[in-house]
């Protein structure tokens, strides 16, 4: 894939020639191009001078990922505003609640489906939480490769349907909303699609948030032709991802709705933003499924970062606090 530098006239871009075909399709942050492609210039450089690790993390890597935070090398900082639970079923979630909520988030976190935690992002959900005005419910899934799927997506399932049954004495509103980021924003439409399938829900979500997320397991041409580039995700570490999410499948298999919500009928589902950078090997992912949701009728916002990586708001630059402003801005007005 070749690297965003902004060189393209104004106004005629590959990108814009999408937009021109999708309604609610903005290209975000060009200004901010210089320092965007410059970290990605760092996080390459950095990751080039360790040792590159094989398509599926060894045992070894994957107790280190799972010790630290999300695009990290330090373990994560918990804050005593979130508050762990069982909820029924058996699922453990993380909540965080300020003293004024107007409604429920429910927020599946990201890493693979195969680390990242519930009390993985504390100071940014509470901070969302507190913006907001939004309880923020957690959900601490079952983890690969110890439980593949449907494991995870049994979890979040769980959660939605007590979310469903019990926001309203629980947390005084029954206005709620989804979603996540990579391996979160997967979970999130396959939750969805899970709870209008099985149970005949449709509108218990007012609005689907999905940065960044991977939506066909057997692989867009972004994903495949992406290759070895080192910005936090490449070709091979998305197919060591599925391997472990979804051992012994091949690719037909990995093409079921059920898996790969890319391909399946959206019909009936909320009103969503969808957030990619073009630097991502998940760009394709996130451009399609956009156009679907468009498609089945429900309105979409896609946003496309300029520069930006996968992972990107786990960093400390100008487009994250952007995102995050608009994150925000959604779910308020959701």
């Amino acid at each position: 894939m070749a690297a965003w530098r902004g060189s393209q006239r104004k106004g005629d871009t590959p990108l814009s020639r999408v937009a021109a075909t999708l309604d609610g399709m903005t290209i975000t942050d060009e200004d901010c191009l210089p320092e965007t492609l410059a970290f990605n210039e760092q996080f390459e450089a950095a990751a080039a001078s360790r040792p590159a690790r094989g398509p599926a993390p060894s045992a070894a890597t994957l107790a280190l990922l799972r010790r630290n935070r999300l695009g990290g090398d330090r373990p994560p900082v918990r804050l005593p505003h979130g508050r762990d639970r069982v909820v029924e079923g058996g699922v453990k979630v993380r909540v965080f609640a300020p003293d004024h909520v107007d409604g429920v988030y429910l927020h599946i976190h990201g890493g693979g489906w195969a680390f990242g935690s519930a009390d993985g992002q504390d100071e940014r959900l509470w901070r969302l939480a507190g913006q907001a005005r939004l309880a923020v419910v957690s959900v601490d899934y079952r983890l690969a490769p110890e439980h593949p799927f449907p494991a995870g997506p049994d979890d979040c399932e769980t959660a939605a349907r007590w979310l469903v049954k019990h926001a309203g004495d629980e947390f005084g509103t029954d206005r709620l909303m989804i979603g996540g980021e990579s391996a979160g924003a997967h979970l999130s439409v396959v939750t969805l699609l899970r709870l209008r399938d099985r149970y005949g829900i449709t509108g218990a979500f007012r609005a689907a948030h999905l940065l960044f997320g991977p939506y066909d397991l057997s692989m867009t041409p972004s994903q495949r032709s992406f290759g070895p580039r080192r910005l936090l995700s490449n070709t091979d570490t998305l197919r060591g991802g599925y391997e472990l999410f979804t051992p012994g499948m091949g690719a037909e298999e990995r093409r079921s709705p059920e898996v790969s919500p890319l391909f399946a009928d959206l019909a009936g589902l909320p009103p969503a933003r969808i957030v990619v950078g073009t630097e991502d090997p998940l760009l394709d992912d996130s451009l399609f499924l956009a156009a679907r949701w468009q498609a089945a009728g429900a309105p979409v916002r896609l946003g496309v970062v300029a520069g930006a990586m996968h992972g990107f708001t786990l960093f400390p630059l100008a487009i994250t606090e952007r995102e995050l402003r608009r994150e925000r801005d959604f779910l308020v007005s959701a």
